[in-house]
């Protein structure tokens, strides 16, 4: 039997951390805690040690974006994910650098709450559809910027195919799967391989990228052709 997916919800409102664990415990996900300000959270999360943080933004003594930072750089297995009703790119960008692996707005459906959970828990990152593209143009506009003294001292030659970095056809199929924002487990039945396959193969090509994340990976791909 798999292992239930333990929660820690953290909101200032009660009523709204009820309605969490009401959708949560629905689909047998465990709430294994609850906490009200930013510090309860890094307090709570080491102590009980979730799966997962749904993580609020603005909060009493210590805010959400700071409170992932402290428990991300604690080293516990959790992954967090911002859960927000505001939709800032500094809330984002600020979300993302503190380490959290997702970032869901409060007015999506109960549904992609669980699945947000559901896909960090497994290790992977998770973003609202309406924020991906920024993301990827944020990422695509720095890498540009970084590369651009490179690209003057070497013109372009058109005729030159695409910069498959090394990767095979396979590594290639899940790169182009991963710019359309599916997860591993979607990869994984898309593909007809195991989740496990595909975990392999992203690491994979991360390294042979040299991208930290799944993020910079999917900017590559766009910037090269290959997406």
């Amino acid at each position: 039997m798999t292992a239930s997916i333990r929660v820690l919800v953290v909101d200032d409102h009660a009523t709204m951390r009820a309605g969490f664990r009401m959708i949560l415990e629905a689909t047998g996900i465990v709430v294994s805690g609850e906490a009200a300000t930013g510090e309860e959270a890094v307090a709570r999360a080491a102590e009980l040690r979730p799966d997962v943080v749904c993580m609020d933004v603005q909060m009493p003594d210590m805010d959400g974006i700071e409170a992932t930072r402290r428990i991300v750089e604690a080293g516990t297995a959790a992954h967090v994910v911002i859960v927000t009703t505001f939709d800032r790119d500094d809330y984002l960008f600020s979300a993302l650098d503190a380490g959290a692996s997702g970032f869901v707005l409060k007015n999506a459906g109960p549904e992609e709450l669980v699945n947000a959970v559901r896909v960090v828990a497994a290790g992977d990152a998770l973003l609202a559809p309406e924020v991906t593209r920024r993301v990827i143009q944020r990422h695509a506009r720095s890498a540009l910027a970084d590369d651009a003294p490179s690209r003057a001292a070497t013109p372009s030659d058109p005729a030159q195919p695409a910069d498959r970095a090394g990767l095979t056809d396979r590594e290639l199929e899940v790169l182009r799967l991963l710019a359309q924002a599916l997860s591993n487990a979607e990869i994984a039945r898309t593909l007809f391989i195991g989740e496990a396959t595909v975990k392999t193969h992203v690491s994979n090509l991360l390294l042979k990228l040299g991208a930290r994340d799944r993020v910079a990976a999917v900017v590559y791909a766009h910037r090269h052709g290959l997406a």
